[in-house]
């Protein structure tokens, strides 16, 4: 398992984002930051070894969701219920294929997103994520989750192509609220270390 976290984290590392693949329109979204630095930074570049967050140690059922409540009560219940629904948001359907148990697919666009900020799950085959993610669909994740503003529509449409524009909406809703996840484990976990 651990052979294969590594595997692809070093994986999630080498895919290029829009910016290295395409000429992507500027857009200029440095006025909303007052560090003009702030973006995504590889979680590990090739030869370091960086400590990964490993969800048995801190995860958002065990201890962010209680630190959550415990600081705005109410506020982890309606987190949890939004990460549950995109988690679970699901017509059954693939493209043109009905009664379809999306579930393994789901989980491991979860892992994957998580994987590329370093949070690693010991109880899950990171050998799937190959299996069932395609070298251009990680490349979209990367690209929607690290930096969405270099998303372009081109991206949107080559990927997944057969699929019906609502599955796609729903892997973007997928997308994002991983992403929220991964954020907010490692803002909670640094609270959790400053209250102890």
């Amino acid at each position: 398992m651990a052979t294969r976290f590594e595997r692809e984290k070093t994986e999630s590392m080498l895919v290029v984002t829009a910016e290295d693949d395409e000429c992507v329109p500027s857009r200029d979204i440095s006025r909303h930051f007052e560090d003009p630095s702030y973006g995504y930074k590889d979680f590990s570049r090739r030869g370091e070894h960086v400590p990964t967050l490993r969800v048995q140690d801190y995860s958002w059922e065990d201890h962010g969701f209680s630190l959550v409540n415990r600081l705005y009560p109410d506020v982890g219940q309606m987190l949890d219920e939004k990460f549950q629904m995109a988690y679970n948001l699901t017509y059954n359907t693939m493209a043109t294929h009905k009664d379809v148990d999306t579930s393994m697919l789901r989980r491991a666009i979860w892992n994957y997103i998580h994987c590329m900020f370093g949070i690693r799950y010991d109880d899950y085959d990171y050998g799937e994520i190959n299996q069932l993610l395609d070298r251009s669909f990680k490349i979209y994740i990367k690209t929607m989750v690290c930096s969405p503003e270099k998303t372009t529509k081109r991206m949107y449409e080559s990927f997944w192509r057969q699929f019906q524009h609502s599955e796609k909406v729903h892997v973007n809703l997928l997308l994002m609220e991983a992403r929220m996840q991964a954020e907010l484990l490692y803002a909670l976990r640094a609270i959790t270390r400053y209250m102890t």
